[in-house]
């Protein structure tokens, strides 16, 4: 969404052989022509740990976003999304949230995160902002596809997610599970005739077999990615049709010690896991070995009151 405008400003200037300016107002213009019915702000965005930097950055994504309403054409068709920025500050979060929230936005996303942070600074900030934004609209975790992060960030509060990961996995062969991926590449695939889920209803598991996927997938035949995808994004519209049910059903504190005892049977969930789960209200007590270890209430409390504007 708001990554596309960028790509075809650099094409048109690469074809000038000229330079060009591509502006925020350019590049919402680019999204109107797609009629795309949601659309992501252009952020401002630097690979840089100085918090000075982080800051102007903060303070200028919101500018760009007054300039994206001002250009919007559609306001009552097309959803603009801003995006909450601030880097792994949290009063820099903070004070984007209350900036943004002031726009009244019909949904809100979570930036700067799937860029290689810990998952300890991961949760912290999606736990933040999902708290922190407003209630009944939409939050939106930007470039999360990883079946247990969709499951802990559904738990604590966000809505939806986009990423590659689900195709760019299976590229490489590997299909996804609830008890983690399935790597066909694998001698013990070699006889099997089970597909790869037999609760799965998609095409692939319907009509092939592990054995059939895995020798496909070992000689690069073209079309194993191709039906190693259609897997993998049906498992994904299930896991998501699966969280939202138990959503609707109020079981999902159930739903999620469930999914995390299939992925770990020997109950080694991942602190990080453990914490954030903790902080959604969800105990793992005979799931996970691990206890709570967080202060994020303590770091939250210990924040210098935001500046009004």
């Amino acid at each position: 969404m708001g990554m596309l405008p960028c790509i075809v400003g650099k094409i048109l200037c690469h074809a000038a052989v000229q330079p060009c300016a591509v502006t925020t107002s350019h590049a919402w213009l680019f999204d109107y022509c797609l009629t795309a019915d949601s659309v992501s702000v252009l952020p401002s965005v630097f690979c840089d740990i100085d918090p000075k930097r982080f800051e102007e950055a903060t303070y200028r994504t919101t500018r760009w976003l007054d300039r994206c309403i001002q250009a919007n054409r559609r306001p009552n068709e097309q959803n603009l999304f801003p995006i909450v920025q601030g880097g792994f500050d949290v009063q820099l979060r903070e004070i984007s949230m209350q900036q943004l929230i002031e726009r009244n936005a019909p949904g809100y996303a979570i930036g700067g995160l799937a860029g290689g942070e810990t998952k300890d600074m991961f949760w912290r900030v999606v736990a933040q902002c999902a708290a922190g934004l407003p209630p009944g609209k939409p939050r939106y975790v930007m470039g999360i596809g990883y079946p247990l992060d969709i499951v802990v960030c559904s738990a604590l509060g966000a809505d939806m997610y986009d990423s590659v990961y689900p195709t760019r996995t299976a590229r490489f062969g590997v299909a996804l599970v609830d008890t983690g991926v399935m790597k066909l590449k694998n001698a013990a695939f070699a006889k099997d005739m089970r597909p790869i889920d037999e609760s799965c209803n998609c095409m692939t598991c319907r009509q092939y077999s592990r054995s059939y996927l895995h020798h496909v997938v070992t000689r690069g035949v073209a079309s194993a990615s191709v039906l190693v995808t259609y897997h993998n994004v049906a498992y994904m519209q299930g896991l998501t049709r699966r969280i939202r049910q138990a959503i609707k059903e109020q079981c999902l504190p159930q739903f999620v010690r469930d999914f995390l005892l299939g992925m770990y049977p020997k109950c080694d969930v991942p602190q990080w896991v453990v914490d954030a789960l903790d902080v959604a209200g969800i105990s793992l007590e005979g799931v996970a070995l691990l206890k709570p270890a967080h202060r994020l209430y303590d770091e939250v409390q210990a924040m210098n009151p935001i500046p009004t504007a």
